[in-house]
């Protein structure tokens, strides 16, 4: 799988999922299972992102997330 960059758009902590807005313009949901790090996994709106994706039944899902910048540098 190729390696993308993207936006986290938004992402609900307590339900543990979200979605991340692709430098290509698609769309992937991201689990907090596929958030890469130890301890609590969680993403915050306007961070920038490394990823992988594959497609699901339902669209386009991330994988192997890891966080280049925090979105609270904005």
């Amino acid at each position: 799988m190729a390696k993308h960059q993207g936006t986290v758009k938004w992402f609900n902590e307590s339900k543990g999922y979200g979605f991340i807005a692709c430098d290509d313009g698609t769309e992937a949901f991201v689990h907090y299972s596929a958030i890469e790090g130890r301890g609590f996994r969680t993403l915050r709106q306007g961070d920038r992102v490394e990823l992988e994706v594959s497609p699901s039944p339902k669209g386009l899902r991330a994988e192997k997330v890891r966080v280049l910048k925090n979105g609270d540098w904005m």
